[in-house]
């Protein structure tokens, strides 16, 4: 079983990484599967006000960029709240661009699609829905490890977390250089 498993990793697409992150699982019911998507939250909302007009004066348009930088942040932090990004538990979760895997108490079956909330430190910090099939389930002592694959999922959005995978593992050697 070792083997198929070391096997099975050096054939993975993406590369992974542990992290501790807000984090939630939930089961998506039949009815709603075939609306899914991926998505970031707050970058909806603040797409139309990126880009602010060129002005003359650089100091005016540093500090108005600077301005609108700040604004952005406090509305991500409200959206973050509203939409309870702030009240996440932090779990352990292994990821990759192709899916992730975490511990968890109740038991999942293989097929079920979830819908995962959580948020990647990142600058700024990265709130989004993704959506996985289970297709890995592990009884261990006092939970299942579970094993999904994203599906419904935008290249934009594997890439943002692609990002955060290196993000981390450049934190990683850095940690071990000490």
């Amino acid at each position: 079983m070792a083997r198929e498993d070391e096997k099975f990793a050096n054939m993975r697409e993406f590369s992974r990484v542990d992290a501790h992150i807000p984090f939630e699982a939930r089961i998506v019911p039949p009815e709603e599967r075939k609306n899914i998507r991926s998505k970031i939250t707050g970058d909806t909302i603040l797409a139309e006000f990126r880009s602010l007009p060129d002005l003359q004066d650089k100091l005016l348009a540093d500090w108005l960029k600077m301005l609108n930088t700040k604004l952005d942040a406090i509305i991500n932090m409200l959206v973050f709240q509203r939409e309870g990004f702030g009240s996440l538990p932090f779990n352990h979760v292994n990821i990759s661009g192709g899916g992730l895997s975490f511990a968890v108490k109740d038991k999942f079956s293989q097929g079920d699609i979830l819908e995962i909330k959580m948020m990647l430190p990142m600058m700024p910090p990265l709130a989004l829905y993704v959506y996985g099939e289970v297709v890995k389930i592990e009884t261990q002592v006092t939970n299942y490890m579970i094993g999904i694959k994203f599906v419904a999922m935008d290249e934009e959005i594997r890439d943002e977390i692609v990002k955060f995978v290196f993000k981390r593992q450049r934190e990683i050697l850095r940690e071990k250089r000490r």
